[in-house]
């Protein structure tokens, strides 16, 4: 089986009844002052692990909540919106609302689910305040929760998949360092981290999503890099929702984004209904996972340049 691909959009609370096509933007974000950037280091990985052929990386922030933490949570850039795991609600003595749900849509489904709220999340230079947390069913590799990109556009992510390390600051536009290569992100409505790439040679729209495990390929793009001859391995994707969808798994030819090849990747098909709520039905897309983004050796992303800055082995 597939781990947690996981895309989390958070959609207003319902006052009333909600359907499942309804939606919402997001809340304005809230200027604080700089704090302390946080940096973790360990002797085994406690927040930060590349990907081995035995498991698949992760990226983990600890964040603080009401200022109790930090807790774990996944780094999701696929995410527009953080959230939280049942138990970590129950520790900080909050109750799931049922009164304010809200609507979940991952790569396979969605649902509508209760959410708490807390008056403060914290994790280096970023400062939340009065923030609505949808609660979860699970989250990857047994984190905590989701940390979605809602309060990032002015920030730096440098994450060292080498050091066990990651840290959010404010971006003050320095330049990308010695080895690493830039690739530009595009500015996209729903707010994605994509990028232009190919693979072997198939001009592809690429989403980054730190917060998925496996990679995962449209229709377009199976049919454009895989004859329907060929049959893979069958897997399946369980998404934020707990939605399962079945598809065929592939070794990857090499995804290239900017200078930098990724080898090693493997690309899962189906008809996921996210890519059409993406409007990335029609041509060739690849949602990019940790499977293939934990081969790099370190990832920055810089929300205000409008770049993620690579460097592999």
């Amino acid at each position: 089986m597939a781990g947690l691909a996981r895309l989390l959009f958070l959609v207003q609370a319902a006052a009333g009844a909600q359907t499942p096509n309804q939606t919402a933007g997001v809340g304005t974000e809230e200027r604080q002052p700089p704090r302390e950037e946080v940096v973790v280091r360990a002797d085994e990985p406690r927040f930060v692990a590349p990907t081995r052929r035995d498991k698949i990386g992760r990226i983990w922030a600890p964040v603080l909540l009401n200022g109790r933490g930090p807790y774990r949570l996944v780094l999701d850039t696929g995410a527009s919106d953080s959230a939280i795991t049942a138990p970590v609600a129950s520790a900080l003595g909050l109750a799931p609302d049922e009164s304010h749900a809200v609507l979940l849509r991952g790569v396979a489904g969605s649902a509508i689910v209760p959410t708490i709220r807390v008056d403060s999340l914290t994790v280096g230079d970023l400062e939340l305040a009065s923030v609505t947390l949808p609660i979860i069913a699970d989250a990857l590799g047994g984190a905590e929760g989701v940390l979605g990109a809602r309060g990032l556009a002015d920030k730096r992510i440098d994450i060292d998949f080498l050091h066990d390390r990651i840290t959010i600051a404010r971006s003050h536009g320095q330049r990308t360092p010695v080895g690493f290569v830039t690739v530009p992100m595009d500015r996209t409505g729903p707010g994605l981290l994509m990028v232009r790439g190919s693979v072997d040679r198939v001009r592809v729209h690429a989403v980054i999503d730190t917060g998925a495990q496996l990679s995962i390929g449209n229709e377009a793009l199976r049919a454009a890099l895989v004859s329907r001859r060929f049959h893979g391995t069958p897997d399946q994707i369980f998404d934020v929702t707990m939605a399962v969808q079945g598809g065929e798994m592939f070794v990857s030819p090499p995804i290239v984004l900017g200078g930098i090849e990724i080898r090693g990747a493997r690309i899962t098909y189906g008809e996921m209904p996210i890519f059409e709520h993406w409007h990335l039905a029609h041509e060739p897309a690849i949602l990019i996972g940790m499977d293939a983004l934990g081969l790099l050796d370190a990832l920055i992303i810089d929300y205000r340049r409008h770049q993620l800055e690579l460097r592999l082995h």
